[in-house]
């Protein structure tokens, strides 16, 4: 089994910036592809941005310019810097981690709230 621990969510005013990290622990060993997901009120969870264990990327259009994701193998960790934050970028944010063995098979953090006032 992983692991995933997120942090670094919080209040911040439109326009604004924060960062999120999740450290994986368990079995390290099998994270493949690792990512953040967010779900805001009323709404199905949605793909913000992964990378794979080489450092590719892929951002949603929402978010692409404005977010970065970044991961530390070594660490074992994922961030994600959110920058000119908006209204519409309030949800919780989910880690992510793909199954190296099995590709269907995903871990999932317990999420930390975004909330950016207008």
């Amino acid at each position: 089994q992983v692991q995933l621990v997120e942090s670094g969510g919080g209040l911040v005013q439109a326009g604004g910036s924060l960062r999120l990290s999740c450290i994986a622990s368990g079995n390290i060993f099998r994270i493949n592809d690792m990512g953040w997901y967010r779900q805001a009120p009323g709404k199905q969870r949605e793909l913000v941005a992964t990378i794979t264990k080489g450092g590719s990327t892929n951002y949603a259009g929402s978010v692409k310019g404005r977010f970065t994701i970044s991961r530390d193998n070594a660490k074992s960790t994922v961030s994600l810097q959110m920058n000119s934050l908006k209204p519409e970028d309030t949800a919780v944010y989910y880690c992510n981690a793909a199954d190296l063995w099995y590709s269907d098979s995903f871990y999932w953090g317990q999420g930390t709230q975004v909330t950016v006032s207008s």
